[in-house]
């Protein structure tokens, strides 16, 4: 059995997740049976996180094992063609034996985009979230750095949420204007369910005006998900990318230059 790593871009605005679902149109689905044809057999794939219905990926990363023998331009080649428009497959690598695309990672990265301006846009509507209200950036970056740490997330996570712990290393949270586009870029070694949207619907009330800069640590103290802001809607938000640790030879995101030397992989 060989064991190959996936880079996978998509636009999540037609699926219901990246989990396959009975009965539902799943980003996993596609691939694994995009795969499955070139393969010419059942390929069942595990991703470094799962993202929720109408969430989009930049470099979603995955593997799977087969005894096939299919060369690596092949796997990108025939993938792609099997794959609808809104998927692909960005670059193809053999793993090591002991990679995992979720246990190995080090840090995830996702984006949260806010269209800020009075009125809402026809091209980007399922591709960022839309704010009408002025938001300041500046506090809501102010507002971010109270996150920063190892924390207690609990006001930060869906009530559904199924992670046995709520703590979650943040290892930096930029907020910052680009025109008429307000950024959130966010690193943890590990998020929970909502915690990003989470983040971004308290950091817009912040920027709004309607709660002051230390609401995130407010928040962060009382651990308590129905005193915090609304959950933000999916369409602004990506997973951005992966760091693994060097020996497996993935190519590293820029952005994670800013993580600690430290930095470990989530237990």
């Amino acid at each position: 059995m060989k064991r190959i790593v996936l880079g996978v871009e998509y636009d999540g605005s037609a699926y219901s997740g990246w989990q396959w679902q009975r009965n539902r149109r799943s980003v996993q689905a596609v691939l694994e049976q995009a795969l499955s044809k070139v393969a010419n057999q059942p390929i069942m794939v595990i991703c470094a996180g799962r993202t929720d219905a109408g969430v989009h990926a930049l470099e979603q990363v995955v593997h799977f094992d087969t005894a096939v023998g299919r060369d690596l331009h092949a796997w990108l080649l025939g993938g792609n063609s099997n794959l609808p428009d809104d998927v692909r497959i960005t670059w193809v690598k053999k793993a090591e034996a002991d990679f995992h695309a979720r246990y190995s990672a080090i840090a995830r990265f996702y984006r949260y985009v806010i269209l800020n301006r009075p009125v809402k846009s026809a091209l980007l509507r399922q591709q960022a979230t839309w704010s009408y209200q002025p938001l300041d950036a500046d506090k809501m970056h102010e507002a971010a750095q109270h996150l920063l740490g190892n924390h207690d997330f609990s006001s930060f996570r869906a009530q559904g949420c199924q992670s046995k712990s709520p703590y979650r290393i943040m290892y930096f949270i930029d907020v910052y204007r680009q025109d008429e586009r307000i950024i959130i870029d966010i690193s943890a070694n590990a998020f929970l369910h909502h915690m990003v949207r989470n983040i971004a619907g308290v950091l817009m009330a912040v920027g709004a005006g309607k709660q002051p800069v230390d609401w995130p640590g407010h928040l962060l103290a009382i651990k308590n998900r129905s005193l915090a802001a609304v959950t933000a809607p999916p369409d602004g938000l990506y997973l951005g990318a992966v760091y693994y640790p060097e020996c497996y030879g993935i190519a590293k995101h820029p952005i994670f230059n800013k993580l600690p030397p430290d930095a470990k992989r989530f237990d």
